[in-house]
């Protein structure tokens, strides 16, 4: 088992996986920032229409 384990971490260094796993991390960073601005959108949007609802009834 342990030389199957060192044959395939010494696959994955060949390979580059560890700078393709690097290079994956920027555009996760961009998804979370606009998961974030899209959520307080909502979060202000549903403020204002409750805020809204008050002051007309």
């Amino acid at each position: 088992m342990d030389a199957r384990r060192d044959q395939m971490e010494s696959k994955r260094r060949e390979n580059g996986n560890n700078q393709q796993e690097h290079g994956q991390d920027e555009p996760l960073k961009g998804t979370f920032a606009s998961v974030l601005m899209l959520g307080a959108f909502i979060a202000v949007s549903w403020i204002g229409v409750f805020l809204l609802f008050l002051n007309r009834s």
